[in-house]
């Protein structure tokens, strides 16, 4: 029987890809939406470390990676959940009852801003995902869902197993 190599051996090409796109972009500070992109996909979350290396590696402020990394809804600075709900509370969506499907994921212990907390459910809100013909929109593991409903969510907690 052979033993398996100690975890600190086994090489992670993590870092190898990030510093490969980097370079495609010729470490430009411009680049910095892509980079950060390829960052997520590589890591599937944005963490504080990963963040000041970007910058460090593009010649950038921390403050303008973070800034970046924060605004835009498609980035995660936490780990994601097995499942995600993204509600827009856009003027529309506002408008046609999001906060109504907001207070259906308050209710099952899903809270907005957590991540796993409730059965690896993560709850988050946007301020527009930009389908404001939807109204009210919903974005579940990646699919957007028009004029949701408090029931559309409950049906799908339920599905998932959460009560």
């Amino acid at each position: 029987m052979t033993a398996s190599p100690p975890a600190a051996t086994v090489k992670d090409n993590r870092e190898k890809l990030l510093e490969r796109a980097m370079s495609r972009y010729q470490y430009s500070g411009d680049a910095l939406i892509e980079v950060l992109h390829t960052a997520q996909e590589l890591y599937g979350f944005l963490p504080p470390a990963l963040l000041k290396t970007i910058a460090h590696k593009l010649r950038l402020p921390a403050s303008r990676v973070l800034g970046v990394a924060s605004f835009y809804h498609f980035f995660s600075l936490q780990p994601k959940a097995a499942h995600t709900f993204v509600v827009c509370l856009g003027t529309a969506c506002y408008v046609a009852g999001a906060l109504g499907l907001v207070e259906a994921l308050d209710r099952s212990g899903a809270k907005p801003g957590s991540s796993g907390a409730k059965n690896d459910v993560s709850v988050q809100t946007a301020r527009c995902i930009g389908a404001c013909g939807l109204a009210p929109a919903l974005i579940y593991d990646g699919v957007v869902h028009a004029r949701a409903t408090p029931q559309l969510i409950k049906a799908e907690l339920e599905r998932i197993g959460v009560k």
